[in-house]
């Protein structure tokens, strides 16, 4: 391990998420010291120390984040949920001021990288111009994203950090218990469709069948997040963050359907969340023959899934603002699945 590796110290909030349990490993592998964040005091996978704090509250924000005297890159990938878009900004940008603001005190900061999305481009309301790029305009209406990097890049002015805003697609990953973990919703429903001795019916609309969407692995998410953090071409940068491939539904379906060994069929709009309701005892009795859960809810509530199988428009970005800056790693969609697939079944996960 070389000066500057030992030097790297990464507070990662939202450690336990999708994207920041990734980057966590991908940290560590790389000789990083890493810390994460958390409202509830909760131990870490990867055995990463874990500061508990209450980022909605500036006294308690001041109190936790004292003793992080050495953070040198600050990571953000959490996240509060509310009612409605308008009632997920104050909250969401109050957590992101109380952290940051309170750590460049206190610490060498040198990079926070904030974690966005699609929604950025009104991708939340609706079809929206693709492929979207960093370039285009803003769009109208509360959105706590966009919120938070208007805040932040003008907190940032004058200081010695940058900042850096990473824009994934849907993020294939194979933690469970996550609701945002498409791939693994869709093992659970492959799993009780083989169970049942059904074909595997694409859950969507016509529209959405024929749809075009981008997809952005865990792995290569947080590599790119990793050099967006140390480039000097990626300061004060956003950048969208793909595979650096589109695909249409058609298209990868049947080949999902394949890799399970099973026919496929014309699609039917199916909500994911109701069938692992309906089916709860089905799984039960899968779960008997050796898997890690037996409730089916407890590793997804299958309701990110039903959101994403109800776009009937394209939804995908434009990747190559990244690739032109230095980061040139990309990733089979197709084959992002099947490895997907693959560990989770490993894990017994699924059958």
């Amino acid at each position: 391990m070389d000066k500057m590796q030992q030097q790297n110290v990464a507070l990662v909030a939202g450690a336990s998420g999708i994207v920041g349990r990734q980057l966590v490993k991908t940290l560590l592998h790389n000789g990083w010291e890493a810390i994460g964040l958390s409202r509830q005091a909760l131990s870490h996978p990867d055995g990463i120390p874990v500061v508990n704090v209450d980022l909605l509250d500036a006294k308690d924000s001041a109190r936790a984040l004292q003793s992080l005297s050495r953070v040198t890159h600050l990571f953000y990938s959490a996240w509060v949920n509310a009612a409605n878009w308008t009632e997920m900004v104050e909250p969401n940008v109050t957590m992101l001021r109380n952290l940051v603001s309170t750590l460049e005190k206190t610490a060498p900061l040198q990079t926070v990288s904030l974690m966005q999305g699609y929604k950025v481009y009104g991708a939340h309301l609706g079809p929206f111009k693709t492929p979207a790029r960093e370039s285009d305009p803003g769009v109208p209406g509360a959105e706590f994203n966009a919120a938070q990097l208007a805040w932040l890049s003008q907190f940032q002015q004058g200081k010695r950090w940058h900042w850096n805003a990473i824009r994934p697609g849907v993020v294939g990953s194979a933690v469970p218990g996550n609701t945002m973990n498409l791939a693994l919703s869709i093992a659970l429903y492959v799993s009780l469709c083989k169970a049942l001795g059904l074909p595997l019916r694409f859950p969507g609309s016509e529209q959405t069948w024929h749809s075009i969407v981008d997809y952005t692995d865990a792995g290569l998410l947080a590599e790119a997040t990793l050099w967006a953090a140390t480039s000097p071409a990626a300061q004060n940068q956003a950048f969208n963050v793909n595979n650096g491939d589109i695909w249409r539904w058609s298209e990868l379906w049947p080949r999902i359907a394949r890799w399970f060994e099973l026919d496929s069929a014309p699609p039917v709009r199916l909500s994911f969340h109701q069938l692992f309701t309906d089916y709860r005892g089905v799984w039960r009795d899968l779960a008997g023959e050796g898997l890690v859960e037996a409730d089916i809810l407890q590793l997804s509530d299958g309701q990110f899934a039903d959101f994403v199988f109800s776009w009937n428009y394209d939804m995908f970005g434009d990747g190559s603002k990244l690739r032109r800056s230095g980061f040139t790693r990309m990733q089979a969609t197709d084959e992002m699945f099947f490895s997907l697939f693959a560990q989770l079944r490993a894990a017994r996960i699924i059958p």
